[in-house]
């Protein structure tokens, strides 16, 4: 498929041109947390097609966003540096969307993962440096904050300063902005 652009000599435009095909947000809010195979991205991904998927990769690898590193049999997605200059990008549509996601309707979707970048505003607010793991449910994340600004990543940190623990609902209330951080939450170190 030719590569469609709106052809206008606008930097708004041209940021569309490369991310602005539905799906293609979304795959790279999911490498944020960093590399992924094409089964994960599929899992946490309901709703988009096969080919759609391998479409959007496919687009996405050809404008320079993410890379596709292949060993063998397996093989794996991250983003390139110009992918991973769209965080503060989708950090402030986070930011501008929790308050809008409301009740959940029961067709909706949900992955707790997809809650790290409204949280990691709540953790870049709450703690000036240092690492947080977060449980949410059995899912597993952890922060990094620095002076430069917070980072997510999948799993346990090696030596958190921090260790939280949220079910779901919980963590979707402190996300929105429904409920605030436990006041103690980030006061002991480990």
């Amino acid at each position: 498929m030719p590569h469609r652009s709106y052809d206008h000599y606008c930097a708004v435009s041209r940021a569309l041109d490369l991310v602005g095909d539905r799906w293609s947000l979304l795959v790279v809010r999911e490498l944020c947390s960093g590399p992924r195979r094409y089964s994960d991205l599929f899992a946490d991904l309901p709703g988009i097609s096969t080919d759609m998927l391998a479409t959007r990769l496919r687009n996405l690898e050809r404008d320079g966003v993410l890379r596709h590193h292949r060993n063998g049999m397996r093989s794996s997605y991250e983003l390139t540096e110009l992918g991973r200059g769209l965080r503060p990008v989708l950090d402030a549509l986070a930011g501008w969307g929790a308050p809008l996601l409301g009740a959940r309707n029961p067709t909706d979707a949900v992955r707790a993962h997809w809650l790290a970048l409204p949280l990691g505003r709540v953790l870049a607010d709450a703690l000036t440096e240092g690492t947080v793991t977060v449980h949410i449910g059995d899912t597993v994340l952890h922060f990094v904050r620095t002076a430069d600004g917070i980072s997510h990543h999948d799993g346990p940190a090696i030596a958190p300063d921090h260790e939280l623990r949220f079910e779901l609902a919980e963590a979707v209330e402190i996300a929105t902005g429904g409920r605030d951080l436990p006041p103690h939450a980030l006061t002991a170190q480990r």
